[in-house]
């Protein structure tokens, strides 16, 4: 059983089916996991670790895969986009900053470009620089995003392509977890989607058990966008952009007293870094998204794709039964 989109022409896969480019969580078990399904798999460069990008690149062994940046945080060690290139990546993904100068870099080695974007301004600027994929990402995903709702920003974008005629297609990321969201995102004039907290919640993930517990009782209503992670974590994000995660005893105790969180942060880094190495739920926060109400198992990435694709025909093939 297959789905056949633009996407999966285009990257030469047999579900339009991409797991997300999650730092720290997404390494090359994960990525190489989904792309033997037939879907595409990203290694998540994150915040730039060049061995940890050697070690994730080994552990994908001959997988088609890609690899995803922050790309604000690029700027800050942009060797790594060339390191990365040199391993003939089939696409790289590029998020919040401006593309530009490593979108060029990225089409003058023949990868796939893929720019996420949370806005319509953004979407265009994207074209401008020749991406070959837009994803349009909404508010409901889990970890670094901005305002807009995936249902209403998907078709905009889509129309935007459209009017300008270009050729890029589109990706819709945001809330997406099983085969209706699927559905629902090539019903709204999407080639495939981007899929985080699903594959999030993957065996292959970079994640640790005590986290998962943590997303698998929770729903879409006990996650908040909120900066406190990023302060304690001593990631300068710039705005628009904030990170929602599952809430826990630690971000309702700082949400709403930020200001006062940046008085102490040295001391709180120094706890919260424990946390995570101690896998301490109570503090380090699950970076899940509003689809984490929709998980009620951690399974093989493969199985995730299968499943997806399998309700992904069944929800098209019901249709609207009534009208009226």
């Amino acid at each position: 059983m297959a789905l056949s989109t633009r996407l999966t022409e285009q990257l030469g896969i047999k579900h339009p089916i991409i797991s997300a480019p999650m730092a720290m969580a997404a390494g090359g078990r994960l990525a190489a996991a989904v792309s033997g399904a037939g879907a595409f798999g990203f290694i998540g460069g994150g915040y730039g670790d060049a061995t940890w990008l050697e070690t994730q690149f080994r552990e994908a062994g001959n997988a088609q895969v890609g690899c995803g940046f922050i790309t604000w945080s690029l700027r800050n060690k942009p060797e790594l986009l060339t390191q990365v290139l040199d391993k003939k990546p089939r696409a790289v993904f590029l998020s919040f900053d401006d593309p530009e100068p490593f979108a060029s870099e990225v089409r003058a080695s023949g990868a796939v470009l893929m720019c996420q974007v949370q806005t319509l301004r953004d979407a265009q600027r994207a074209l401008d620089v020749g991406a070959d994929v837009v994803v349009a990402q909404g508010a409901e995903a889990g970890g670094h995003g901005a305002k807009r709702a995936t249902i209403t920003l998907v078709p905009e974008i889509v129309d935007l392509v459209r009017r300008v005629k270009s050729e890029a297609l589109v990706c819709a990321a945001g809330g997406i977890a099983d085969g209706r969201g699927l559905a629902a995102a090539l019903m709204l004039g999407a080639d495939g989607v981007v899929v985080g907290s699903r594959f999030w919640a993957s065996r292959e993930a970079l994640v640790h058990k005590t986290l998962h517990d943590v997303a698998l009782i929770a729903t879409g209503d006990d996650t908040v966008r909120q900066s406190v992670t990023d302060i304690v974590r001593g990631h300068a994000w710039p705005e628009p952009y904030d990170i929602r995660v599952v809430r826990n005893a630690y971000v309702n105790d700082w949400v709403g007293r930020e200001r006062e969180l940046r008085q102490v942060a040295a001391v709180e880094r120094e706890r919260y870094a424990a946390a995570l190495i101690e896998a301490d739920a109570t503090v380090a926060a699950a970076i899940a998204g509003e689809a984490t109400g929709l998980i009620h198992d951690i399974v093989p990435a493969a199985e995730i794709v299968e499943r997806m694709i399998a309700e992904a025909v069944v929800a098209m093939q019901s249709g609207v039964r009534h009208i009226g």
